[in-house]
């Protein structure tokens, strides 16, 4: 791409946040091979275990009627899903660490 060619909306936002990681002292951090298959086999694994609980949320509810019943099982469903958020986004932030340690 020539100097004097109009640039994307993409390459403008990525040249203004690269001009904000300078101002603010952040350096990027490359992750190794290793790094992200770990990221990747933990994201797939959130997502088998939120489908898992989708469907399994799904079958009780159409098993009841109960209203009361009902909610306590979308309140129950709800905090399965934030503590499975909550796991997947240590195991991430441990992953991204194991590499700054070294």
């Amino acid at each position: 791409m020539s100097k004097d060619a109009p640039k994307s909306a993409i390459e403008l936002v990525m040249e203004r946040f690269k001009q904000q990681d300078k101002a603010s002292d952040v350096e990027a951090i490359r992750l190794t091979d290793e790094q992200r298959e770990a990221l990747a086999a933990t994201r797939r694994g959130y997502d088998a275990k939120v489908a898992e609980a989708e469907i399994l949320s799904r079958s009780k509810l159409a098993a009841t009627l109960d209203p009361e019943v009902r909610q306590e099982l979308e309140a129950n469903h709800r905090r399965d899903l934030a503590q499975f958020a909550s796991a997947r986004d240590r195991k991430i932030a441990a992953i991204r660490k194991s590499d700054q340690s070294s």
